[in-house]
């Protein structure tokens, strides 16, 4: 039984971007995460272990965005997709939207966004040509 849990509208606070500015006074990003499993065993057991622990996926995205620095949201969202999937194994796919509100641009908009996903498979090597 596929499942998705989700993690809306997390804030943190941290120092990406190309401009200068964006590095030394930084600003808000606000994280919203899907993550696909199978949830049948963790549905019939009750139990934590056979599911994701969403409380540690929040620490990775806090520590991704307030400890690391990037240019672009491109990056920080690929990075915390590869954590993602690096510390919880049950987990087959990530999707994340980052929204950068704080965006430098001389006009009336209420964000910046990027959304991509990643699944399990696409973070295994390539073999063949």
């Amino acid at each position: 039984m596929t499942g998705r849990i989700t993690l809306s509208n997390m804030v943190f606070y941290g120092y990406h971007g190309d401009l200068p500015e964006e590095n030394t006074l930084g600003q808000r990003f606000v994280i919203d995460l899907v993550l696909t499993l199978d949830i049948a065993e963790a549905a019939a057991t009750d139990d934590l272990n056979k599911t994701v622990d969403y409380t540690r996926v929040y620490g990775i995205c806090r520590e991704t965005v307030e400890k690391d620095r990037f240019k672009l949201i491109e990056a920080l969202a690929s990075h915390v997709i590869d954590r993602i999937l690096a510390a919880c194994p049950v987990v087959e796919q990530v999707a994340i939207t980052i929204k950068k509100p704080s965006v430098p641009i001389a006009g009336i908009l209420d964000h910046v966004a990027v959304e991509t996903s990643k699944t399990r498979a696409d973070r295994l090597p390539r073999t063949g040509r």
